[in-house]
């Protein structure tokens, strides 16, 4: 049982403060909930009684955010190359409110989307996992939205950048495969270069 102030994570959702405990009777049912106020000012109700089933876990530490940030510097996990498969792999991932997952998730999907692009679904997966990482690091973090997101995407786009070949690299030996350079950098004009 959690109580009024708590940080709680609701998978699929994010993590929120936990504003009020009401009873509230719903379709002639009374149940307790837990109003849980969300970032952007967005209130989640979540039945007491199903928390422990759906999920619901305390935010994690600061330790484990740093885990969290040292895992988004790695390169990237091997996903399925079938796209059916693929989403409901990170779709599960999610499900589980593991934030190692979700992690995982933001990660792989970021690097898919500088590599190659992402369907609309996949698109609106990396949001929402996203949004539901920043969530979290904002609370582990005692800090704000921006700030948790910008640390995010700096350790995606080095991880990227120290595991993928740089565009100017990619360029560099495009050129020199339809024009070859001696020694010196020079074109080398001969007939037989």
């Amino acid at each position: 049982m959690y109580n009024v102030g708590d940080q709680i994570v609701y998978p699929m959702h994010g993590a929120g403060t936990i504003d009020s405990i009401e009873e509230k009777d719903i379709f002639g049912e009374k149940q307790s909930y837990y109003i849980l106020k969300m970032p952007g000012e967005v209130k989640v109700m979540v039945p007491i009684a199903k928390a422990e089933q759906v999920g619901v876990r305390s935010v994690i530490d600061k330790g484990s955010a740093d885990k969290v940030f040292k895992l988004l510097e790695q390169d990237e996990t091997e996903m399925n190359k079938n796209w059916n498969k693929r989403y409901r792999d990170n779709m599960d991932k999610l499900k589980s409110g593991n934030i190692f997952e979700i992690a995982d998730v933001v990660r792989n999907l970021s690097f898919k989307q500088k590599e190659k692009g992402l369907s609309t679904g996949e698109k609106k997966m990396l949001n929402n996992a996203k949004q539901i990482l920043v969530s979290e690091l904002v609370l582990a973090e005692n800090s704000n939205t921006d700030e948790i997101e910008e640390m995010v995407d700096n350790k995606i786009n080095n991880s990227f950048i120290t595991y993928r070949a740089p565009a100017d690299t990619v360029k560099e030996n495009i050129v020199k495969k339809f024009i070859p350079f001696n020694a010196t950098g020079t074109a080398d004009t001969t007939e037989n270069a």
